[in-house]
């Protein structure tokens, strides 16, 4: 999988070396351990990960800041702003989709959801993360997401198992090392705004633009498993995520954006920034996808 014509001049972040370091790095610093010497050891390792990180994370800021200046910063403004992204945003209703709905053999499905797969940060942990210390009534909608992602404490209701099912059902072996640049730079992208506090708002608007924009690529992916025969259980964290996120982007719009806006207009900007920078992230995966699967 080749990467050179992919990648941007001049970016050092735009990488395989670099996203699959990233990545490796996240998935490290975010697993339970153990304290002893190995702690202290990481202390110079992470602090000089932490600063390509958020070279990273300038380099896509740099990118949107223009388009996310001309966002309105008072609330009815913004979010009316905020839900033309569904139509407008990069990457959205891109053909990639249409073409798995309908054409997409199974072989081809299996190839994009093993690279989706890899790139999958974790809904639910970028939610906790992000409402630390944020206001009580944007913190109580993030509480009732991470509740619903929990499948509302019933373990087979819980969201991320249903992907792992799907992993596992159609065989797929997702590995850091086999995934294309752009999908491991959309997780390490969201983990990042997520996990450092200077771009909680950011993290709130890329949260946001995800539920606002997934309901139509879920709904063409359970679209196309279905006309290949795959099973209502195969089918069901898709079939769940056409429905269910639809409800979630306007509660989050409601009880999230618009208050956070409310109490202080600076917010607009950076909730655009994440936005815009999830999207273009996204932008880049699907048009990655379709020079790999049309050819």
């Amino acid at each position: 999988m080749a990467t050179r014509a992919f990648t941007p001049t001049g970016s050092q972040f735009l990488t395989d070396s670099f996203q699959q370091s990233l990545a490796r790095w996240n998935r490290t610093r975010l697993a339970p351990a153990f304290p002893g010497p190995d702690a202290a050891a990481a202390i110079d390792r992470n602090a000089r990960m932490k600063r390509l990180e958020i070279g990273f994370l300038e380099e896509l800021r740099a990118e949107v800041a223009r388009r996310a200046a001309e966002a309105p910063t008072d609330p009815t403004g913004f979010i009316a702003w905020f839900e033309q992204l569904e139509q407008e945003g990069p990457g959205q209703h891109d053909p990639l989709f249409a073409w798995i709905a309908d054409e997409a053999s199974l072989d081809e499905l299996r190839i994009y959801l093993t690279q989706e797969a890899a790139g999958e940060a974790g809904f639910d942990d970028l939610v906790a993360m992000t409402q630390v210390r944020v206001p009580d009534r944007a913190k109580l909608e993030l509480a009732r997401n991470y509740w619903d992602e929990m499948g509302r404490g019933n373990p087979k209701g819980m969201h991320g198992p249903m992907l792992h099912f799907v992993v596992e059902t159609l065989g797929l072996e997702p590995e850091i090392e086999t995934t294309v640049w752009e999908s491991l730079a959309l997780a390490n992208a969201m983990t990042a705004m997520a996990g450092n506090r200077h771009y909680a708002w950011h993290s709130v608007g890329a949260l946001g633009v995800i539920e606002l924009t997934a309901p139509a690529r879920s709904a063409a992916v359970a679209a196309g498993m279905r006309r290949l025969g795959l099973d209502a259980k195969t089918r069901r964290y898709f079939d769940l995520h056409a429905v269910l996120d639809v409800k979630h982007s306007e509660e989050w719009n409601k009880e999230v954006i618009v208050p956070l806006v409310a109490e202080d207009p600076r917010r607009a900007t950076a909730i655009a920034e994440g936005a815009l920078m999830r999207l273009t992230c996204g932008q880049r995966c699907f048009e990655r996808y379709r020079a790999m699967l049309w050819n």
